[in-house]
């Protein structure tokens, strides 16, 4: 697969597939690996679950040099895909040319979590550039709505329809990441409310798995609620202000949590890459998304707002 993006410019490879049907889907993607195993590179695959079996089953005996990985699991939030997925792999393998099949958006993803998932593919040239690595990210034609398919022009510098692969005119991954900076719908009648600083971190972080503990959530869920609770507050503390409020309910099978504060987080790939073993701080945010079912993040000069939502099982 050639693509159209200028390799003496940037090194960086992002095209978006599109496809109508399973033969389109493997016309598309075991050609991207196969070409990936016979140059020598290596690929991994992290799409949702029965893409996932469609794939290694057209494979055969090629899946075994194949990392292959579930993307319903893996990128159940699109805030870990870049650090849990991408750059896990891409930077095991630091000499050479790197090839991955990533599909973050399927019809299943709800209508709260597509924002991030806009906002992911977007970020993933930023958290690219100048790497050797070519990401492919199919997208449903089928079954994704139209203004899916048309961000995805905007985040994805090529674009390959069948037997045609073009420049996007439309490419601006800024432009999504704004976009999708929306303020978060008002929570329904919350069950926790309470404003913090300092001096009130353990209470609240206690209140917050006392409820977490009366929705039923399991032990081990409890201790990430913990991790992902603790380090919330303790940012906004430290970079938002002095204090905030934390706003809990209860969703479906979920326990949600928004966290507001003065802050204003300025980088947009804060907590989506993978931290220096020599860097100090920079992990609160990096910890919550890799915890978190789901993060959304609503920042400017007046505030952030950052939601979290944790399965309780």
């Amino acid at each position: 697969m050639t693509a159209a993006t200028d390799h003496a410019i940037d090194p960086f490879v992002h095209p978006a597939l599109f496809y109508r049907d399973h033969d389109e889907y493997l016309a598309g993607t075991v050609s991207f690996i196969r070409e990936g195993l016979a140059n020598g590179e290596p690929v991994a695959v992290s799409v949702p679950t029965a893409n996932l079996a469609l794939l290694r089953g057209e494979l055969g005996s090629d899946a075994a040099a194949v990392l292959l990985m579930d993307m319903t699991v893996e990128g159940r939030n699109p805030g870990r895909i870049i650090p849990g997925v991408l750059r896990a792999f891409a930077d095991n393998h630091p000499h050479g040319r790197v090839r991955i099949i990533g599909e973050p958006i399927w019809a299943g993803r709800s209508e709260v979590e597509y924002p991030a998932c806009a906002q992911h593919e977007a970020l993933i040239n930023a958290a690219f550039t100048g790497r050797e690595v070519t990401i492919l990210c199919p997208y449903d034609v089928t079954n994704l709505s139209p203004e899916v398919l048309a961000d995805a022009h905007v985040t994805h510098p090529t674009i390959i329809d069948g037997a045609h692969e073009s420049v996007s005119a439309a490419y601006d991954p800024d432009l999504v990441v704004s976009t999708y900076n929306r303020p978060l719908p008002e929570p329904p009648d919350a069950d926790l409310v309470l404003e913090f600083d300092v001096t009130s971190l353990p209470q609240v972080r206690s209140a917050v798995l006392e409820l977490a503990r009366r929705y039923g959530a399991s032990e081990d869920r409890i201790v990430d609620v913990e991790l992902i609770v603790g380090e919330a507050i303790a940012n906004s503390v430290v970079h938002g202000g002095g204090s905030g409020t934390v706003i809990c309910w209860r969703g479906d099978g979920q326990l949600c949590c928004q966290i507001r504060d003065g802050g204003h987080i300025t980088d947009p790939l804060a907590g989506r890459l993978p931290a220096s073993l020599y860097s100090v701080g920079g992990r609160g945010l990096l910890l919550i998304n890799h915890l978190s079912d789901l993060v959304r993040v609503y920042t400017g000069p007046a505030g952030t707002t950052l939601h979290v939502q944790v399965s309780l099982t």
